[in-house]
């Protein structure tokens, strides 16, 4: 099918105005407040946060309520932010609904198919898909809960959702019908790939298209976009409001810029190492020096394969990076790793 809004067109999520039709998808222990900060530094009309647990909201445990629900105000210039939830429980959905919705977040998203399996063991993420009158249950009292915290201006709720369980089922095409019609979710994210595979194989992108012609809300694809071309055509071709990349702009938010310029870049070494420095400042900022160290650890990867390095030279840079003792030193040694490799003759 072909359809004549491009990317960079704005669209309603509810009451909220998106400024483009590129987001940032949730990706558990990473999508922090800076991550989806880099995101909108790049043009992501919207970022939604790595998943949090309804139960720890509930009970207010520090480190969620102060790390993991920070938001940053200049994330908001860029469109808005939305925190995503995870939990089988309805009451304590409601809680932390209510609790998100105070302290910032523009909208709340519900994970309803994360397919890993200590979460799915609780019933919860794509447990749900199995359960569908849970997952009503559950949807419907984020709504509540989100409405009793800002009744004036209620966050839009929306659900994230596989297409099954188990290759073949369709359980996540007829819950999203259920939960737009019945318990008042204004947009649905459909990875359509089951929760089995993970995130191996192709997508069913005519079951996308199919679910973008038949709900009578947004829906957001997302699940195998990569690359630039991948992702124009599964939008033009499925027809859905809005595209979620994940793993395909990690450690290249140039992507998101790509996507809405229409101008292919490949950024050079330099600005590949100032924006692995610039997350490496905001984890120093956002946990301290000694935390900020382990954690970054699992940035550099992503950033180290787009240096263009020698795979020999690639390679011993990358166990410098992962031993490094401090952020100081990992920046000493992506200086001697890029500057002699890269400086003309």
């Amino acid at each position: 099918m072909t359809d004549e809004r491009t990317l960079q067109e704005g669209w309603m999520l509810g009451p909220l105005a998106v400024p483009n039709r590129v987001m940032l998808a949730p990706l558990a222990g990473i999508g922090n407040w800076f991550v989806r900060l880099q995101a909108k530094r790049y043009g992501a009309g919207m970022a939604v946060s790595e998943m949090v647990s309804t139960y720890a909201i509930h009970y207010r445990n520090r480190k969620t309520c102060e790390e993991m629900l920070r938001i940053d105000p200049r994330e908001h210039e860029g469109g808005p932010v939305s925190i995503q939830l995870f939990g089988e429980d309805p009451e304590m959905m409601r809680s932390a609904a209510a609790y998100v919705a105070g302290v910032g977040a523009d909208a709340i998203d519900i994970n309803m198919g994360c397919p890993v399996a200590k979460v799915a063991k609780t019933g919860a993420g794509a447990a749900l898909l199995d359960d569908p009158e849970r997952a009503l249950a559950v949807a419907r009292a984020a709504v509540e809960g989100a409405g009793e915290a800002r009744p004036s201006a209620p966050p839009p709720v929306t659900a994230k959702l596989r297409s099954g369980v188990r290759a073949g089922e369709r359980s996540g095409f007829e819950l999203a019908h259920r939960l737009v019609d019945e318990a008042g979710i204004a947009a649905v994210a459909f990875h359509a790939r089951p929760a089995s595979v993970q995130h191996k194989g192709v997508p069913d992108y005519e079951l996308v298209a199919s679910l973008a012609r038949s709900l009578p809300a947004p829906v957001i694809l997302t699940g195998g976009l990569n690359e630039a071309h991948e992702v124009r055509e599964a939008f033009r071709d499925t027809g859905v409001d809005a595209v979620m990349l994940a793993r395909g702009v990690l450690g290249n938010p140039w992507l998101f810029r790509e996507l809405l310029t229409g101008e292919e870049h490949r950024p050079s070494p330099q600005e590949v190492r100032q924006e692995l420095e610039w997350t490496m400042a905001r984890a120093g900022e956002h946990l301290g020096p000694e935390r900020a160290t382990r954690y970054a650890r699992k940035f550099y990867p992503w950033f180290v394969e787009r240096l263009g390095l020698a795979p020999g030279q690639a390679r011993e840079l990358q166990e410098g990076l992962q031993q490094a003792d401090s952020l100081e030193q990992a920046r000493a040694l992506l200086q001697a790793a890029i500057e002699p490799a890269h400086t003309p003759v």
